[in-house]
C-alpha cells in the first residue's frame, strides 16, 4: 500500500512539474487586454470624431473599435469619460540624445547625463509622443534601454552620431580646442560624448558613415549648411562639397538606408538634393524655385515653428541674431510647403534647455497654415 501511494505522488508531482512549464507559457503568451470606453476617436483618416466609442486592445495590437464592448474577464478598464482619443504622435526631428539639458551640461558626467536622457524621453511618451526620429547624437544606448523596458521611453529611429566638416554645424570645439587631426590632441570633449564626427574628403566621410552605421544608427545625418545654435558658421555657408555628400549617400544607400541633411539656404538645400539625400532637416530658408525643386524630387522636410520664436537659455547672442533670421522666413516656408504640397512632418528641435513641455505646442502654432485635421 504505502508503495502504491509512494507511486501514485511520484506521478502526481511528476505530472505537475510537466504541467507548470506548459502552464507559465500559455501565460506568457496569453497578451494582456485593456478596455477604453467612452471615448471620442480621431483616426487620422477622417476629419470628424467618431463619438462614444469603445476601443479593445490586446498586448499593443488595437484588436476592436465599437460601441458598447463587453470588457473580457481579467481586462483593464480605462474610462475615458468622453475625451479624445488619438494615435499616438511621430516627433521627426527631437534630440532625445541631449536629454533636455544646456549646453554646458552636456560635457556633464556621462551617467548623469544618461539618467537624464532616460527622465527625457518618459517625458516625451507622457506627452503623447511614442515614436521619435533622433536626427543627430548619440540615442542609440537610449533606445536599447528603453526596448530593453529599463526605461519608459518612445520608440526610437536614431542616427547616431552627426557628420560635419571642420568649422560646420557638427564642429561644436570651443575656439581654441584642438583638432584631434591636426595637434594629436586625441579625441574632443563632442567625441566623448559621440554628438559628432568631424570629417573632410570623401574618405573620411565615407568612414564616419560606415562607422555611424555599425553603432546601430537608422540612417545618417549630415551637415550641409550653416546652423543656429553655433557661433563660427553662418547660416547662409556651404558645408559640405558635392563629393562628400554623395559619399555619404553611397555608404547609407549600401546599407539600405537613407541620409537627411542639415540645411537651411536655398544653395545647400539644392546640393544636398543633387547628391541624393532624401530628408532636408529644417529648410526654411528656402526659396521658391527649390522649393518646387524639391517636390519634384519627392524630398521630405522636417521643419520647425515654435523653436524660432522662444528664448532658449544655451544660445549666444549670435545664435540668437541667427534665430530672428530664419524666423522671418519660416512663415514663408510653411505657407510654400502647403502651396506645393510639400511632403512636411511634424518636428519640434527643442534644443539644448529650451523647455520640453513646449514640444505639443508646435502642433498648435502650426493652425495658422493648417486645419486641426
Amino acid at each position: 500500500m504505502k508503495q502504491n501511494l509512494k507511486l501514485l505522488f511520484t506521478v502526481i508531482i511528476s505530472a505537475l512539474f510537466a504541467v507548470q512549464p506548459a502552464i507559465a507559457q500559455e501565460q506568457q503568451q496569453s497578451p494582456t487586454q485593456v478596455l477604453i470606453s467612452n471615448v471620442n476617436i480621431f483616426d487620422g483618416k477622417t476629419k470628424t470624431l467618431h463619438k462614444d466609442m469603445d476601443v479593445l486592445v490586446e498586448g499593443n495590437l488595437i484588436k476592436q473599435i465599437a460601441k458598447d464592448i463587453q470588457a473580457p474577464k481579467g481586462a483593464e478598464v480605462i474610462e475615458g469619460n468622453g475625451k479624445t482619443l488619438m494615435p499616438g504622435l511621430i516627433d521627426t526631428h527631437q534630440h532625445l540624445n541631449q536629454g533636455g539639458l544646456s549646453l554646458a551640461d552636456q560635457f556633464a558626467n556621462l551617467y548623469y547625463i544618461g539618467i537624464a536622457q532616460g527622465k527625457y524621453a518618459t517625458g516625451t511618451l507622457m506627452r503623447g509622443v511614442t515614436s521619435v526620429r533622433d536626427p543627430g547624437g548619440d540615442s542609440i544606448g537610449l533606445k536599447r534601454a528603453i526596448d530593453e523596458g529599463l526605461v519608459p521611453g518612445p520608440r526610437i529611429v536614431t542616427a547616431g552620431p552627426v557628420v560635419g566638416p571642420t568649422n560646420g554645424h557638427g564642429d561644436t570645439r570651443y575656439p581654441y580646442t584642438g583638432h584631434p587631426r591636426f595637434d594629436k590632441v586625441g579625441m574632443t570633449p563632442d567625441r566623448r560624448l559621440n554628438f559628432s564626427y568631424v570629417a573632410d574628403g570623401e574618405a573620411e566621410v565615407l568612414a564616419a558613415t560606415r562607422e555611424i552605421l555599425r553603432q546601430g544608427a537608422s540612417f545618417i545625418k549630415i551637415m550641409a549648411g550653416g546652423g543656429v545654435s553655433t557661433d563660427a558658421d553662418p547660416i547662409d555657408s556651404k558645408q559640405m562639397t558635392p563629393e562628400e555628400m554623395r559619399a555619404a549617400v553611397q555608404a547609407a544607400a549600401d546599407w539600405n538606408t537613407y541620409v537627411g541633411a542639415h540645411a537651411y539656404n536655398s544653395e545647400s538645400i539644392r546640393r544636398a538634393i543633387d547628391a541624393g539625400v532624401k530628408v532636408i532637416e529644417h529648410g526654411q530658408m528656402i526659396d521658391e524655385e527649390t522649393m518646387k525643386y524639391a517636390v519634384k524630387k519627392g524630398i521630405w522636410f522636417t521643419s520647425q515653428y515654435l523653436v524660432m520664436t522662444i528664448d532658449i537659455p544655451s544660445f549666444t547672442e549670435t545664435a540668437k541674431a541667427k534665430q530672428k533670421v530664419v524666423l522671418e522666413d519660416t512663415e514663408r516656408f510653411f505657407a510654400m510647403a502647403k502651396k506645393y504640397n510639400a511632403k512636411l512632418t511634424f518636428g519640434t528641435d527643442l534644443v539644448l534647455g529650451a523647455d520640453p513641455l513646449l514640444q505639443t505646442k508646435e502642433l498648435v502654432l502650426r493652425k495658422k497654415w493648417f486645419s486641426p485635421y
